[in-house]
């Protein structure tokens, strides 16, 4: 079988980049990384579907994003580890924007607890959103995929899907490098269907969602008497670029990795990380 991936080398820079036409689904798009990677690939031409847990919240910033960049761009519930519900926002998709060939796992939660206190439902949870909701995301995107020209999925991983940061964070680092296998693994099955497959590893930004889970960590460390540095949260704003990472550091990444200028890429993670993994 032949692989459908076109030579782009003569293809002037401003082609490579442009997503005019195409239609992406970004998972917990409604704020933070999700809403920045959803900003960007608007701008770059590309009709989006936010989809979301809040979905009042996606609604809003869908008319924020649409107005802002004059592109199409839908807000849609949808609860990751429900593999009916990621089902249903990709055929919302293919309704709504005419088609799929985009998608982004990038909904996930990053809860700090001791494997000493953890209980097997917060183990399971962590695991149903970071991993299994990653993988019906992308299984929803390869069904549509197959029966179309291909598309790409990216994955957000995290710098913790290379090592493990900060204690308290078991469920999410195993999570995560489980997430980095099923990259590799979905861009092996899916290469003959014209599909490329990527996973993009963020640093630490401070979205609501990371702002929430540091502050957690260091209630949870004072609570128990630990300095909440040897907790493990600061560990997580190392950089060698002199300041943090912010949403949209990561998602100038997800814009490459989506767009034709990464032709040649699949089955990797790229590391947006600022040095933290040196």
């Amino acid at each position: 079988m032949p692989f459908p991936f076109a030579d782009v080398s003569t293809a002037p820079l401003t082609e490579l980049l442009s997503l005019r036409g195409r239609r992406a689904v970004v998972t917990g798009g409604a704020r933070g990384l999700g809403r920045a990677v959803a900003a960007r690939l608007a701008e770059a031409g590309a009709d989006v579907l936010l989809a979301d847990l809040e979905l009042a919240l996606a609604e809003q910033a869908a008319a924020e994003l649409s107005a802002a960049h004059g592109t199409r761009v839908l807000a849609a519930p949808v609860d990751v580890a429900d593999p009916a519900s990621v089902d249903d926002a990709a055929a919302l998709a293919v309704r709504g924007l005419g088609g799929l060939d985009i998608w982004v796992n990038n909904a996930g939660v990053f809860p700090a607890f001791g494997v000493l206190q953890a209980s097997d439902e917060q183990w399971r949870r962590v695991h149903a959103v970071n991993l299994d909701g990653t993988f019906h995301g992308a299984r929803a995107a390869a069904r549509h995929f197959a029966t179309s020209d291909g598309g790409v999925i990216v994955n957000i991983v995290s710098t913790a899907g290379f090592r493990a940061p900060a204690p308290g964070l078991a469920a999410y680092v195993v999570s995560k490098h489980a997430v980095r296998g099923l990259t590799k693994e979905l861009a092996l099955e899916l290469a003959p269907l014209g599909v490329r497959v990527l996973g993009v590893a963020p640093t630490y930004v401070p979205t609501e969602g990371n702002l929430a889970a540091a502050e957690a960590g260091r209630a949870q460390a004072e609570a128990a008497g630990v300095d909440h540095e040897q907790a493990g949260m600061d560990v997580m704003t190392h950089s060698l670029i002199g300041r943090l990472g912010t949403p949209d550091d990561i998602a100038r990444v997800v814009l490459f990795a989506v767009s034709d200028l990464s032709l040649i890429m699949t089955g990797s993670t790229l590391l947006a990380d600022a040095g933290e993994t040196l």
